[in-house]
């Protein structure tokens, strides 16, 4: 945290000293000032992050020197402390942009709980700027995003075999991005400026698929009343990516096994073969040695298809990259539905990362597209997330014996503590109280050893 700089701006020295030192303890870099138009020349010179501001400076009024920080400055985290708090006052300093008010004399736990909430929006606007900034930078792999170690290595054997003109399987389970993986390899392959075209195999019928990928001729059959081409002919010379190619039917497999042994294919009612020059990239979920073995899949098409198997990773198995993800949909659904969210708060990230996805990358991108849907303000939160999320994210609070109702209060607030990790900021927003609350509560039951 010493990366950080908090300023205080008040001319009581016995009061700026006080702030200053419990800032110390947090691990800010401090500096106090009496006036305030030295401390916006020190500011112009090393900016600080934090910043205490008196009402009643010698100079400046301490609302003029709170407008003129937020109007040079980006990404200040401003409180204002007076001796005579008055509503008009906190109400003129809310609208200036201050991010709190506080009266004197005033508690130090106050001023430390104050800046902890400071410190964690400055962190998130930090963190949101690398991580906008990793956006910004050309991507490893175009809409393919992470920089977990296992997509790394997934980037890294995707740019090797993308220039070799090999069948590919991927091995993935649904939502983890396949199709997108699929297109790398074609976009990075010397196939790029061809077709690449997309088919699922499961879920339908044999002479669907079969008009659907070697297409028909005229007359072919009742309703054929044109030629149709197929996917597979109309990407010659492209990439083909068939997903869920284990639901393929038996006969199909055969008829796809003879077009890559054969590299030609004829239309349903054809009699002309079609060369074919395709590469073909599948996918499944299943146990494909399992259902050869079952007999539902034959181990010469396995074999024609498995010439290099890339694994993609789940995004249980890939946490790190929830935060570059989620922000990468925070900025597509803000584009798409017109709004201006501009950040995850620490809190809704936290649960974002303790959930597991069993709808994978698709599922943490439909769970930002409806926070953005929700949101109100500029930054999603807790109450935007499905409820249950939370309710996955958290065990269930279970119902307590008879007992006076400050002891449920104590053991309530200490379920949902151990829940959270004892994250306060988490365990305040469950409880539905600001994080002051919580920590009065805490300290009525002998719950928390801060010193004030």
């Amino acid at each position: 945290m010493g990366k950080y700089r908090a300023a205080v701006i008040d001319d009581e020295t016995q009061a700026a000293k006080m702030v200053g030192r419990s800032l110390q303890k947090l691990g800010f870099q401090v500096e106090t000032f009496e006036l305030g138009h030295t401390f916006m020349a020190r500011m112009v010179e090393a900016p600080f992050q934090l910043v205490f501001i008196d009402l009643k400076l010698p100079d400046i009024s301490g609302i003029e020197l709170l407008d003129a920080i937020k109007t040079s400055f980006d990404n200040v985290e401003a409180l204002i402390i007076t001796g005579n708090g008055t509503i008009p006052s906190a109400v003129e300093a809310t609208t200036k942009g201050a991010a709190g008010y506080i009266v004197k004399p005033f508690r130090l736990q106050e001023i430390k709980t104050a800046a902890r909430e400071a410190l964690e929006k400055i962190e998130l606007r930090e963190e949101n700027r690398k991580l906008k900034e990793t956006l910004r930078e050309e991507p490893l792999l175009k809409d393919f995003l992470g920089t977990s170690q296992v997509m790394l290595d997934v980037f890294s054997m995707i740019r090797k075999i993308s220039g070799v003109n090999c069948n590919v399987l991927l091995q993935a389970d649904t939502g983890t991005g396949k199709e997108r993986a699929a297109k790398a390899i074609h976009d990075l392959s010397p196939r790029k400026n061809k077709t690449f075209v997309s088919f699922n195999c499961g879920g339908f019928s044999e002479e669907l698929i079969s008009s659907e990928l070697f297409g028909h001729e005229k007359g072919a059959f009742t309703g054929a009343t044109a030629t149709k081409i197929g996917l597979l002919e109309s990407a010659n010379g492209g990439t083909v990516f068939l997903d869920e190619i284990g639901e393929m039917p038996l006969n199909m497999q055969v008829k796809l096994l003879h077009v890559i042994q054969e590299r030609r294919i004829l239309r349903v009612g054809g009699t002309q073969p079609i060369d074919l020059d395709i590469r073909i990239i599948a996918a499944t979920n299943r146990d494909l040695e399992e259902a050869m073995t079952e007999g539902t899949f034959r181990e010469d098409l396995f074999y024609r298809l498995n010439v290099v198997r890339i694994y993609l990773p789940t995004l249980a198995e890939r946490k790190e990259d929830i935060p570059l993800l989620a922000n990468h949909f925070l900025d597509t659904f803000n584009a798409r539905f017109g709004k201006r969210v501009k950040s995850i708060s620490q809190q809704a990230m936290e649960v974002l990362t303790q959930y597991n996805y069993p709808g994978n990358v698709r599922e943490l991108e439909n769970i930002i597209q409806r926070a953005v849907a929700l949101a109100e303000g500029d930054v999603i939160d807790i109450r935007e997330l499905p409820q249950d999320l939370l309710n996955l994210s958290f065990s269930s609070l279970g119902t307590p014996g008879l007992l006076p109702l400050e002891e449920v209060e104590k053991r309530h607030i200490i379920h949902v503590l151990e829940a959270t990790g004892y994250n306060k900021g988490i365990s305040a927003s469950i409880l539905g109280i600001p994080r002051t609350t919580l920590w009065r509560r805490l300290k009525k039951f002998g719950l928390d050893s801060d010193e004030e």
